[in-house]
């Protein structure tokens, strides 16, 4: 039985565990109303919530009939239901589906047993804390922040400068998924504002802003099983493309330049697969930096015979890569036309478009509730202009920044529809590569993201890190973002080599490019950017060591590329990321929980990359069960313990199983 009456109140229970639990004086649930304050400026959120009022709902009424069982929660047994759900279960899977609520309540809170030892992993792809426990974390796609840090002078600056500091918890994707190392995952079916918090010692608290569609939780023996269970849950990403293995995305945005100094990194001996130039559509020069201009079509004054050239490339298995996002500046073409059509996002006060400021120039908002504009933008935009000139891929960047303040075709109110936002824009650009029967060929990639991403984007990256080694903002975060977003069934994660932000003085160093790039090697793909400010910060192609050294890595992540098909596959069928956590393999290890930079590449290689300036030996742990061989020296370590090791440039903290069956694949790597 999932429900089991008390005498003062119910258990629920699931694979033979109680997940939840009532009672008169520890209710399941709260409910209350709150008037919130949003305001946004360029893609960074300030949410505020006056709270009206905060209910304990302690008294529950079970009601069984024709196999169905239905609880009711009040105040009081004098008081009428304020929040009626129904119990729908499975094997490993129980849902409280929600009937209705009482009028005028906008906050709901339910409470979860927590444990003594207790770890929390997911909430989307968190990028400074892997393990959420002792900490809340709202749950929000927005810009994830500069900094990230209220300590450091960056974060204070980019506070002061636009409120774009960001804290620990900012993230392009956030998701109300959990799952604990109590053995299940729990799942709220809401786009609404919701917030996780882990800090009190008995319960985990949920909040929603909005009465939740289900709360789904399920429960497993393995780790393995549950993200596998979450992957179906929220759909299988299509497996990376063939041509994405056999070397880098090169990012230049040089105009017709970029095709010239590819090939120095062709000349170095670099193994490329792809040029990708999002400035295509032209330049926008803002105090920034370099912007693009958005009007996605080819501005052939930057790229001039870039239709012949795209052939060209492609003859010599090199793709060619755009960018495009759901907005439309007001002084392109595509502006006019989609406004004239009735395809943007209105406004509130008075029938126009909303235009929202990027930051010395504006654009509208493609309203893609409305099934004319996205068929327009599918077939016009990305069909016709993008995929049908020749691009084999692109960044689908911005699918965080929808106001709130909006009016939509739909009629979905703008705090529901904000967060929903980025798994549709996803779904634009995989409906509109599936329009060309491109699935499988063509590789988009997304920062923003949401509940049911996973089933359109087929590769994330991690958004704009500072370009520097920083604790919440740097190298390191990228790790965290994979982890956390892989667990979730997101099988395929990778960042900018070198990181994107540079601002105040902070720009790149030859150290960070390199070990960034050994990172990058050991993960789904490798592929560069130039930054927000290219000009001031040194780029692959200007620094023959650090040119050498990128070169050697891709011909490293090319070498990869039998064990990187396997363990491809193995995400089609079983949902199990490429980057896994240390204790996806490894349960049993106390120790193998601790590590938030350290991963599984796969079951058999273990990858511990140099995230701190001025290393040049590293020392990491080594899960207990089985030995592992250091794949530079060929030295031999027992599992279950530290070891350290040299890592010069060029030799990543790397080990393998030594008892795998792709030992000579491995064995190889010392031979680049």
């Amino acid at each position: 039985m999932p429900v089991i009456e008390r005498q003062d109140g119910f258990d629920l229970v699931v694979a033979g565990s109680t997940v939840l639990r009532h009672r008169r004086s520890a209710p399941l649930m709260f409910v209350g109303a709150g008037e919130p304050s949003v305001q946004m400026n360029k893609g960074n959120f300030r949410i505020e919530d006056y709270l009206v009022a905060r209910v304990p709902l302690n008294h529950a009424v079970v009601e069984r009939s024709a196999g169905r069982t239905r609880i009711a929660l009040s105040h009081s047994p004098a008081d009428p239901a304020a929040v009626r759900f129904e119990i729908d279960e499975t094997d490993d899977r129980l849902s409280l589906v929600f009937l209705d609520a009482a009028s005028g309540l906008n906050r709901f809170w339910m409470r979860v047993p927590a444990h003594a030892g207790e770890r929390i992993w997911g909430g989307g792809e968190q990028l400074s804390y892997f393990d959420l426990r002792g900490r809340r974390f709202p749950l929000w796609t927005s810009e994830p922040g500069v900094g990230r840090d209220k300590t450091t002078r960056i974060t204070f600056e980019a506070d002061r400068l636009n409120n774009g500091g960001g804290d620990y918890y900012n993230t392009n994707y956030p998701q109300p998924t959990y799952l604990s190392s109590e053995h299940y995952a729990l799942h709220v079916d809401s786009t609404a504002y919701a917030a996780f918090d882990f800090r009190h010692a008995d319960f985990h608290e949920i909040e929603v802003w909005a009465l939740p569609r289900t709360v789904e939780i399920w429960r497993a023996e393995r780790f393995v099983d549950l993200v596998g269970k979450l992957s179906m849950r929220f759909g299988r990403q299509p497996i990376l493309p063939e041509w994405v293995r056999t070397g880098a995305i090169v990012g230049l945005k040089d105009g017709a330049l970029s095709l010239e100094r590819l090939e120095r990194y062709v000349a170095a001996g670099a193994a490329v697969c792809g040029l990708w130039c999002e400035d295509w559509v032209g330049i926008r020069q803002t105090s920034f930096g370099k912007r693009l201009f958005w009007n996605w079509r080819w501005n052939g004054t930057r790229y001039p015979e870039l239709d012949r050239r795209i052939p060209e490339l492609a003859a010599r298995g090199i793709r060619f890569l755009g960018y495009v996002n759901p907005y439309l500046c007001v002084d392109g073409d595509l502006y006019p036309e989609a406004a004239a059509a009735g395809y943007l996002v209105r406004r509130l006060d008075r029938d126009e478009p909303y235009l929202v400021d990027f930051g010395e120039f504006h654009s509208g908002i493609v309203d893609f509730t409305n099934s004319a504009a996205y068929d327009w933008f599918v077939d016009r935009v990305i069909g016709r202009n993008m995929l049908d000139f020749g691009l084999s891929g692109w960044m689908a960047d911005f699918g965080e920044y929808l106001p709130t303040d909006v009016r939509l075709a739909s009629g979905l109110d703008g705090m529901l529809a904000h967060n929903a936002w980025p798994t549709i824009w996803a779904k634009v650009n995989a409906d509109a590569v599936a329009s060309r029967g491109k699935t499988g060929d063509t590789l988009f990639f997304m920062r923003a993201g949401h509940s049911g991403v996973q089933a359109h984007c087929p590769l994330l990256w991690a958004g704009d890190q500072s370009v520097d080694f920083s604790r919440h903002d740097g190298l390191q975060t990228v790790i965290c973002a994979a982890l956390s977003s892989g667990l979730l069934g997101n099988a395929y994660h990778h960042s900018d080599i070198g990181g994107y932000t540079s601002l105040f003085g902070n720009v790149r160093t030859p150290e960070l490019l390199m070990r960034w790039a050994e990172m990058a090697a050991f993960t789904a793909v490798m592929r560069t950017h130039e930054g927000n400010r290219p000009g001031d910060n040194l780029q692959i192609d200007q620094d023959p060591e650090v040119l050498a050294h990128f070169a050697r890595m891709t011909r490293v992540y090319r070498h990869l590329g039998p064990y990187m098909a396997e363990i491809c596959t193995e995400a089609a069928t079983t949902g199990l990321p490429l980057q896994r956590p240390l204790f996806l393999h490894f349960e049993g290890d106390p120790r193998a929980y601790e590590s938030q930079i350290s991963y599984l590449f796969g079951a058999d290689l273990l990858v511990a990359p140099v995230v701190e300036a001025g290393a040049s030996r590293w020392r990491t742990y080594l899960p207990a069960g089985v030995d592992w061989v250091h794949v530079w020296s060929g030295r031999r370590f027992d599992g279950g313990a530290h070891a350290e090791v040299d890592a010069p440039f060029g030799q990543p903290p790397v080990f393998h199983r030594a008892d795998s069956r792709h030992r000579a694949l491995f064995e190889g790597l010392a031979l680049l």
